[in-house]
C-alpha cells in the first residue's frame, strides 16, 4: 500500500512500542508524515528518528491523552511542524500492567481512571484535532477497540465496548465535515502489554479456540489501519472492524 497516505499527515497515539510503533512505522511507509506521540516522549523520539533514518518524515510529541490541555498542545504541534492534520490514529490507552478489580468490590477511582485514559482519551484527541482536519476538507480517524469489548473482560473491555459506541456516535457529528471514523478490534496480539498483562496461560487457552491458531503481530493489523486512513475507504465509516484471527464470530 506503499504511497497511498503520500503528503498526508498524521498522528498515530501510543505509538512508542507495541501496536502504536507498528501503525507509526506502516503509515509512514503509505507515504504519511507521522506525528509519534506517546507519554514516554524518549520512545517516542526513538521511533520516529528510526523512521527518519529509514527514510520517513517524522517527528515526536509527547502527550497525556487524560489532559486536554496536553491533547491540544500535540496537535498544535502537528500544524506547527507540517501545516496541518489529515488522520488521527487513536491507539493510546491502559492495558499492559492494569489491575484487574471486581467491578463490585474494586477501587472506584481507578476503575474511572482507565475510564478517563481509555475512552475519554481518545475523545479529547478527536476534539483536538477535528478543527484542522476540517479546514484542509477532511479526514480519517482510527479508534482502537479490541475483542474484549464482546466478552466478561472487566473494566477494560467495558472501555473497548465504549470505544466501538463512540466510534458510531462521532461517524454522525463528523461526516458533514467530510471526516470518518472508524475502529480496529485486535485479537490477542503479542506485544510487550500483553504479555505484562494477561497470564501466558490464559492466552494460550484463548488461542487454541481460535481459527488461526497463533497469536497475531502488530503488522497484522497495520494493513487494516493503513486501508482506514485511505481513500480506499472512502465511503466507510462507524465501523468496527476485527482482525483476530478468527478470535470472535459476529453476525
Amino acid at each position: 500500500m506503499s504511497g497511498v497516505l503520500e503528503e498526508k499527515v498524521v498522528i498515530v497515539t501510543g505509538s512508542a512500542g507495541g501496536i502504536g510503533e507498528g501503525y507509526a512505522r506502516a503509515v509512514s511507509e503509505a507515504g504519511a508524515k507521522v506525528v509519534v506521540a506517546d507519554l514516554d516522549e524518549g520512545g517516542a523520539k526513538r521511533v520516529a528518528e528510526s523512521i527518519q533514518g529509514a527514510g520517513g518524515d517524522a517527528v515526536a510529541v509527547g502527550v497525556d491523552i487524560a489532559s486536554g490541555e496536553s491533547c491540544r498542545a500535540m496537535a498544535e504541534a502537528a500544524v506547527a511542524t507540517y501545516g496541518g492534520i489529515d488522520g488521527l490514529v487513536n491507539n493510546a490507552a491502559l492495558f499492559g500492567g492494569i489491575k484487574h478489580e471486581s467491578l463490585l468490590r474494586g477501587d472506584f477511582d481507578y476503575y474511572l481512571k482507565i475510564f478517563d485514559i481509555n475512552m475519554h482519551g481518545a475523545l479529547r484527541c478527536v476534539r483536538a484535532c477535528f478543527r484542522s482536519m476540517r479546514e484542509r476538507g477532511g479526514g480519517a480517524i482510527v479508534n482502537q477497540s479490541s475483542t474484549a469489548a464482546w466478552m466478561p473482560a472487566g473494566t477494560y473491555g467495558i472501555t473497548k465496548l465504549g470505544i466501538n459506541g463512540l466510534t458510531r456516535d462521532l461517524a454522525t457529528e463528523l461526516g458533514d465535515m467530510n471526516i470518518r471514523i472508524n475502529a480496529i478490534a485486535p485479537g490477542p496480539t503479542d506485544t510487550e502489554a500483553l504479555r505484562g498483562g494477561v497470564p501466558g496461560e490464559v492466552i494460550d487457552g484463548i488461542v487454541s479456540q481460535m481459527a488461526l491458531k497463533r497469536r497475531g503481530q502488530p503488522e497484522d493489523l497495520c494493513g487494516t489501519c493503513v486501508f482506514l486512513l485511505s481513500d480506499a475507504s472512502a465511503w466507510m465509516t462507524g465501523q468496527i472492524l476485527t482482525v483476530d484471527g478468527g478470535h470472535t464470530f459476529r453476525v
